[in-house]
């Protein structure tokens, strides 16, 4: 492995809780304590610990959806883009699969709609779908290839990191394993770097080359 694609150095979170009665003062509390890592080229670094001691605070914090921190965030590739735990709620039942995967391109300015349809469909292939998957509706699909086609969201710009918050959990244990596969093939195929939470130690040891363990808003390892 080469050069790191993110530093994370210092980082001190804060949280904001909101007091009892209308007029009560928000509280500023602290949930990261001086978190400080590298994550390399080509890296799948695991990051476990139990629900609530800050973990997806920290991706947060990565993806620039937190504002209140201090310390540094040193990103070496284009934005990360996300994984989430739950594809049911993370996808609009609204839009087609191709709909879905096409709203990046377009947000990103790519104006040839025949270009983005190729893509599209290029993408769908890596994760195991395809072109007949572009007119479903997310109801239409299994658990497993609901979190097929939010890889294909997330990776349908070409980012270098991902960051994968509980990605197989909400499936069962036989499609686990073959998204776990199809991450660890997207890895090599794409040249690819995961930041990858979980709470399943035997998930991560599965797919990850090393683990970080956080504990109430600290690394201990």
């Amino acid at each position: 492995m080469g050069r790191p694609v993110l530093e994370v150095r210092n980082v001190n979170a804060f949280y904001h809780d909101r007091g009892k009665g209308f007029f009560a003062r928000r509280k500023r509390r602290q949930v990261l304590f001086d978190v400080s890592f590298d994550l390399m080229e080509g890296e799948i670094l695991g990051l476990v610990g139990e629900s609530g001691c800050g973990k997806s605070t920290l991706s947060r914090v990565i993806l620039g959806l937190e504002s209140d921190y201090t310390g540094e965030i040193l990103h070496h590739s284009e934005k990360p883009q996300m994984v989430f735990q739950d594809p049911a709620t993370a996808l609009n039942p609204r839009m087609t699969v191709g709909q879905t995967v096409e709203e990046p391109l377009i947000l990103s300015g790519m104006k040839d709609r025949a270009e983005r349809r190729r893509v599209v469909i290029d993408m769908l292939e890596r994760v195991g779908l395809g072109e007949r998957h572009l007119t479903l509706y997310p109801k239409e699909l299994s658990g497993g290839m609901r979190q097929r086609v939010s890889i294909a969201v997330a990776l349908i710009l070409k980012p270098r990191l991902l960051i994968a918050d509980e990605p197989v959990s909400a499936l069962d244990v036989t499609v686990q394993a073959q998204v776990l596969d199809l991450l660890w093939a997207l890895r090599r195929e794409m040249g690819l770097s995961y930041l990858f939470i979980s709470h399943d130690m035997a998930v991560v040891e599965e797919i990850c080359d090393r683990v970080l363990v956080m504990e109430a808003g600290k690394l201990i390892n």
